[in-house]
């Protein structure tokens, strides 16, 4: 559980510094003679909400962790 939790801070806070994926998906066309390739970059947007959500979700588990070893 705590394991989980640590990956829930971690990805929270890259959530909320990044906001969003990047990628390039490459696009190939073939000209007669020539192959033409373009990389076309597309995004995922990441609300900050979904952040600042599994943020305080990893910070519970972590604290509930460690309660229930006392």
């Amino acid at each position: 559980m705590r394991l989980f939790g640590i990956v829930l801070i971690v990805f929270g806070v890259v959530a909320l510094i990044y906001q969003g994926v990047t990628f390039l998906v490459p696009n190939t066309t073939d000209l007669g003679l020539f192959t033409v390739t373009v990389s076309e970059q597309r995004t995922i947007p990441l609300p900050p909400i979904v952040g600042g959500i599994s943020l305080a979700a990893g910070i519970a588990l972590v604290l509930m962790s460690r309660r229930g070893k006392s």
